[in-house]
């Protein structure tokens, strides 16, 4: 900072005091905004502590670009997450993720636009045709529409436009991306409450929250600790949100690797989650195959999952009462089924009278045909 390459190396650099972001994301994509209000988004600092680089200079564009490819090569890295994906100037993003592109073909950018706005998230992912002719080369973005209503939705009273069918209609919103596949999909992260605090710590809205993670569309995202149901009781402070896993330092009294001091809730939900991403990990229907889902009923949520090769059909329950869910409405799937297989129990339901229910239960079926 005191001998920089050259005068415009950073935005706003002579101005006292400094210019500092409107942080207004949408006047990016505004076909009203004025100049001024997104000059101020993308070239003022995020805060005093942080220098904001202008890279529409030249020698500082192609600096930043090969430096990045640097680190990948030197480090082996497989992926990147760009924080705060849309305040550097947007050109430059493009040339940036084009050049890592090109160079590794089958490296990943995951962008972070934290916004609860498909559109505006929508924007910057690779294939979208924007009305303003912006291109860009980012394939993936964390899916922060869908973080902000996973929690909403499962402790909300199902009622009309409330509850389950909040995220029935927010993946009715998919039309907004080029390929809503690649999101990366969040329960929470280090700079928000973690999901079982959300949650109220009700462990069977855990596990469905879970469940629907690992089962919809997108890339699922698990913060560490939320297998062994890691939280932040009295505050929100970043440091207790980042705690230290436990059981790897010295003085620990619990040991998230060995299960030594965790309860018996902490140990099952740490067995759950295993079972469930092992499963996952197999399971290309999960990650390549289409989705359909119903309108939320009764306090039942259904989709499925499917290929040419399996179909897997998906409940999330949140009745307080055990429930036998008709199949008529699943005739396209079910039509042919003679049963269901829990995944996670491997017990298969003659399913001719309908399916069983338990109260506030998630619940995935292969189906047999």
């Amino acid at each position: 900072m005191n001998d920089l390459p050259s005068k415009d190396w950073i935005n706003y650099i002579d101005h006292e005091p400094k210019t500092y972001t409107n942080h207004r994301k949408f006047s990016l994509l505004d076909p009203y905004a004025s100049p001024q209000d997104r000059e101020i988004m993308t070239h003022g600092w995020f805060v005093e502590t942080m220098p904001d680089l202008n890279q529409r200079n030249p020698f500082l564009k192609k600096y930043l670009i090969q430096n990045s490819i640097w680190w990948i090569e030197y480090a082996e890295l497989y992926g990147i997450r760009q924080d705060t994906y849309s305040y550097p100037f947007r050109e430059f993003m493009t040339d940036w993720t084009c050049a890592i592109q090109n160079e590794y073909p089958g490296f990943n950018i995951v962008g972070e636009e934290w916004v609860d706005d498909q559109g505006i998230i929508a924007y910057w992912q690779k294939g979208k045709v924007n009305q303003d002719g912006y291109t860009s080369c980012l394939r993936s973005l964390m899916d922060f529409p869908m973080n902000f209503l996973l929690a909403k939705s499962m402790k909300e009273e199902e009622a009309w436009g409330k509850g389950l069918v909040r995220l029935y209609e927010f993946l009715g919103k998919d039309y907004h991306y080029a390929n809503p596949m690649d999101l990366v999909l969040l329960a929470d992260n280090h700079d928000m409450s973690r999901i079982w605090e959300q949650l109220g710590y009700d462990y069977d809205l855990f596990k469905m929250s879970m469940i629907y993670l690992m089962t919809t569309r997108g890339i699922p995202q698990i913060f560490y600790g939320t297998e062994i149901l890691m939280d932040h009781p009295g505050t929100d402070s970043h440091g207790m949100i980042r705690s230290d896993f436990p059981g790897g330092w010295k003085g620990d009294t619990k040991n998230g690797f060995t299960g030594e001091g965790l309860s018996a809730q902490q140990k099952d939900a740490q067995q759950f989650l295993k079972q469930l991403l092992n499963w996952r990990k197999n399971e290309k229907t999960i990650h390549y195959g289409k989705l359909m889902h119903f309108e939320p009923q009764k306090g039942a949520y259904v989709y499925f999952r499917y290929d040419k090769e399996k179909t897997i059909m998906l409940v999330l329950y949140k009745g307080d009462e055990d429930m036998n869910l008709s199949t008529d409405r699943f005739e396209r799937f079910l039509g042919d089924a003679t049963s269901l297989r829990n995944i996670q129990t491997q017990k298969e339901t003659n399913i001719s009278q309908g399916i069983p229910l338990n109260a506030k239960s998630g619940h995935i079926f292969e189906v047999i045909k």
